[in-house]
């Protein structure tokens, strides 16, 4: 690696503190970056060079030998690009100059309060409840914040110390010739602090579990898959972090005469042949009370009769649906001797069923058709 003189390297004075050092050398290495310098030899020695100053300078034991011994006292310590185990090398830099834009480069000093975790409810409803909206209560069971230590996992009038394998960081970094890794902290498991004399009523977790009973207000026009987020009802968060959130998910459950399909509902009403035939009136529910219906004389079964605005009116707005009633007619059982005769002379009195019966007429023509078309 390169001789020049350190200081020259980053461009400072060799009375430069701390901050003026690791300015210098963010701005250099940031330039110099293969990133940034695609296929450019220049650039990467640049960069390497730039590591390796850096890393003795930041070092108060290696600058002190650098001073006063130059170059010798510190060979062999120059991580650079392709370093051992050094404070500086390659994967420092992205931890320097990058870590303050993306969060990266773990030190001392920052909060390891974590969120709580959020939580999720399946609410059953009713169709009515679902359509009109209602109030519900559920109990759920959380993890919420210790009362004897107030999060913290110590016991009362004691504190959690700062980690001494870490120092607080968190963090430890394992270096491997030029690859560094940084990972989580063995002795405190990344929180930078131990507990030497834990809650006896937490066990040092700073949490605790229990059942609480929540108002859910739930809108008119929820359906199936719809979610209600409870802001801070979740789990709370380790080392008096915040708590996470409730969602409580909607579920619908069937229902004995409607069926829900966005806005509209549907449902079969059962008509009598006679009605069918001769036109009239039925009586149909619907969720706010019963309709006079009109049926139409010669009324088929399948044939569908809407009911404007007797639907629902979505949670997330537009127009109130439509009910839509599936028309089934019933044929007539339990007759007396005296009614299957009228069905006879009735059935004497139309003569060719064909005019009577239209879409019995076309079916058998195309079965006709059919079996015509395997002949040939």
């Amino acid at each position: 690696m390169s001789k020049r003189d350190y200081y020259d390297v980053l461009g400072v004075a060799k009375g430069a503190d701390k901050k003026d050092i690791k300015k210098a050398y963010r701005s250099l290495a940031n330039k110099y970056h293969p990133d940034k310098n695609p296929d450019n030899e220049e650039a990467l020695d640049k960069f390497k060079e730039v590591a390796e100053a850096y890393e003795i300078l930041s070092s108060e034991e290696k600058r002190e030998a650098y001073d006063r011994f130059g170059h010798e006292g510190v060979n062999g310590q120059g991580g650079g690009y392709g370093g051992g185990a050094g404070a500086g090398g390659f994967s420092d830099i992205f931890g320097d100059v990058f870590g303050d834009i993306f969060g990266g480069g773990g030190g001392g000093g920052q909060s390891r309060t974590r969120r709580g975790s959020d939580l999720r409810y399946t609410l059953e409803l009713d169709l009515e409840q679902a359509v009109w909206g209602c109030d519900e209560k559920i109990r759920i069971p959380t993890l919420v914040n210790c009362k004897s230590c107030e999060g913290s996992g110590a016991k009362k009038g004691s504190k959690p110390k700062t980690c001494g394998t870490c120092g607080g960081a968190g963090q430890v970094r394992m270096s491997q010739g030029f690859f560094s890794v940084q990972q989580a902290c063995p002795d405190c498991h990344g929180s930078g602090q131990v507990i030497s004399d834990p809650c006896p009523d937490c066990h040092g977790q700073g949490r605790t579990q229990e059942y609480k009973t929540l108002n859910v207000k739930i809108p008119a026009g929820v359906d199936t898959g719809d979610r209600i987020r409870l802001s801070g009802e979740g789990e709370a968060g380790a080392q008096g972090g915040p708590a996470g959130d409730l969602f409580v998910q909607v579920s619908v459950k069937p229902h004995s005469i409607f069926e829900r399909d966005g806005a509209n509902l549907y449902c079969e009403v059962p008509i009598s042949f006679t009605t069918a035939a001769l036109g009239g009136e039925i009586d149909v529910p619907t969720l706010d009370g019963r309709v006079r219906l009109k049926v139409t004389a010669e009324c088929q079964t399948g044939k569908l009769l809407r009911l404007r605005n007797k639907g629902v009116k979505p949670v997330r707005g537009g127009p109130q649906g439509d009910l839509i009633c599936k028309v089934a007619v019933e044929t007539p059982v339990n007759l007396t001797a005296r009614q299957k005769e009228l069905f006879t002379e009735l059935a004497e009195s139309m003569g060719e069923e064909s005019a009577h019966s239209p879409k019995q007429k076309s079916w058998f023509d195309g079965v006709k058709r059919f079996f015509d078309d395997i002949k040939k």
